[in-house]
């Protein structure tokens, strides 16, 4: 058994789907699909009912390609936030199955949630302030700023 901490999970232990090579420098292991393996675990810990991790919630961060920044973006708060999530494993419930949610859409080969997700966070930097005009009292003649 192999115990696969590439992956940033303490509990990964391959049986199978890797090769042990000796070279110059001594053993060395090469995983036969890493692609395959790690959609596989995303699945798995996706899929799973119990919540995530800060190791499960990182490594679905991570095979969907986000930064801490980016996707503390996409939730509207701090990279700090999302930081302390994946050190404490103290993830809000909302999170954890926003980013199960993300991750098992883009993986079925329809990533429409994940692409309105981006369009709409880089729309909500131009439209975020709303200028307030009232004539006659609080008659509002709101529009939003471009």
């Amino acid at each position: 058994m192999y115990h696969y901490v590439e992956s940033g999970l303490p509990n990964v232990w391959l049986s199978n789907g890797y090769v042990v090579k000796e070279t110059a420098y001594g053993e060395s292991v090469a995983i036969t699909d890493v692609e395959g393996l790690h959609d596989f675990i995303g699945k798995t810990i996706a899929e799973k009912p119990a919540a995530l991790s800060g190791a499960e919630f990182r490594f679905l961060r991570k095979e969907l390609g986000l930064s801490q920044e980016r996707l503390a973006n996409i939730v509207g708060l701090s990279s700090q936030a999302v930081a302390i999530w994946e050190k404490t494993d103290k993830i809000p419930t909302v999170n954890d199955r926003y980013l199960r949610g993300l991750y098992l859409e883009a993986k079925t080969g329809e990533a429409d949630l994940m692409a309105a997700i981006h369009s709409i966070n880089d729309l909500d930097h131009d439209l975020h302030k709303l200028n307030l005009e009232f004539e006659d009292g609080w008659h509002e003649q709101g529009k939003a700023c471009a």
